[in-house]
């Protein structure tokens, strides 16, 4: 297995693939990270892909990584949404990017954990060349969630630094990439979840319903979903939950 740190147009990222994989297109997953995690906290995952065959792409997420700026907690997570929104345009960019370096068989799946599979359930809903996902710990209520966490910072005390018309706008724009309210764009696609039932960073309860709701959707193509769920865990994917997603995202692949 190969790793190999590049920078592509302003995004850091590593690039890890099988030891022969040089100049080969190769079943490629894009991987995101967490809030307040970086790219390398999720090489276990790309171990597991690599030494099935496949090639990942794991960037580092506006303020994150490579690209942090100094801002403490409580400015990273008054930023969460921009980091989001900024991770789903940087999507698009890496798709197109790799296509262009013939790295690519098919099309890349799509994965990540918390901040990453909330900004993989976002990617979903615009990008329709994206064949199959694997969502850890993610929720598809954008609206819902932003909502709730401007209302957790304002019983703490802060003061957040937008007008009510900013606000209203933002819940606009988040609206546009909410899974909850567009699930047709999901289109039919596989997707895998993994959640904790006692996380309490991303509620397992709106992700699990957000589910159940698209697998109706879904009608006879219900089992392209899974969900594995763990009763005593919370915000941390176990590694049963790491090696199901793994071996879920090679089967998609066609591995």
């Amino acid at each position: 297995m190969k790793i190999i740190k590049e920078m592509w147009e302003g995004i850091p990222l590593l690039h890890v693939m099988p030891d022969d994989a040089a100049g080969n297109e190769l079943p490629t997953v894009i991987f995101l990270h967490g809030h307040m995690s970086a790219k390398e906290h999720n090489l276990h995952y790309a171990y597991q892909l690599a030494e099935k065959g496949i090639r990942v792409l794991l960037p580092d997420a506006h303020l994150h990584g490579e690209r942090e700026e100094g801002q403490d907690a409580v400015q990273l997570s008054l930023r969460f949404w921009e980091i989001v929104l900024t991770s789903i345009e940087e999507v698009g960019k890496i798709h197109k990017l790799a296509k262009e370096k013939r790295l690519i068989k098919g099309e890349p799946a799509l994965a990540g954990t918390s901040m990453g599979g909330i900004t993989t359930l976002g990617a979903l809903t615009v990008y329709p060349w994206i064949p199959s996902a694997a969502i850890m710990m993610g929720a598809a209520n954008y609206v819902e969630l932003a909502s709730a966490q401007m209302k957790q910072f304002e019983s703490r005390g802060f003061t957040l630094p937008i007008t009510e018309e900013e606000r209203a706008n933002m819940l606009r724009t988040l609206g546009q990439f909410d899974g909850s309210e567009k699930m047709e764009t999901y289109n039919k696609r596989p997707l895998f979840f993994w959640h904790g039932e006692q996380d309490i960073i991303v509620p397992f309860g709106p992700t699990y319903d957000f589910y159940k709701k698209l697998k109706l959707s879904y009608g006879e193509a219900g089992d392209k979903l899974q969900f594995l769920r763990e009763k005593e865990t919370g915000h941390a994917v176990s590694r049963p939950g790491m090696l199901a997603a793994t071996e879920w995202l090679s089967e998609n692949l066609g591995i």
